[in-house]
């Protein structure tokens, strides 16, 4: 297997969900992104910050009530859409999902050198990581085609 990719690009984003949720969510992020767990506050609800090289990116904060914030079918996340991670290691990314049997959709950015990859967490949350079109290209898949894996 490669060398896992990096993410770049982001301070953080937090999410507020049941105390349940908070080991599939750590989980996910860690196992499928990379992230590692560290050094959070002493708040007084339980959680985790998952951290991208020294920075913690990702706030899972425990302290939903059970029911708040449930996902409906038509905007699973409310009016948040999805966040977005600038990454490198585009083959090494799809390698490394096909391997965890992730479903993801993939597809260029129209009129920008960028290519993407989007998947959902857990707790349907939609992200997105972006690459280098060179790297698409250099991944030898240039014909800019949506696919979905």
């Amino acid at each position: 297997m490669s060398a896992m990719p990096q993410l770049h690009h982001i301070d953080h984003f937090t999410l507020r969900v049941h105390p349940r949720e908070l080991a599939p969510l750590r989980d996910f992020y860690a196992t499928v992104l990379g992230l590692h767990e560290g050094w959070r506050p002493a708040f007084d609800f339980p959680g985790h910050w998952l951290y991208a090289a020294d920075r913690p990116v990702v706030h899972l904060a425990g302290n939903a009530p059970a029911g708040e914030g449930a996902a409906d079918a038509a905007l699973p996340t409310g009016k948040f859409n999805h966040v977005s991670f600038r990454s490198t290691g585009l083959a090494a990314m799809r390698e490394h999902l096909r391997a965890l049997g992730v479903t993801w959709r993939e597809a260029p950015v129209p009129g920008a050198p960028l290519h993407q990859i989007f998947l959902h967490d857990p707790a349907g949350l939609k992200v997105e990581l972006t690459f280098d079109q060179a790297e698409f290209e250099a991944a030898g898949v240039a014909d800019g085609i949506e696919r979905d894996y």
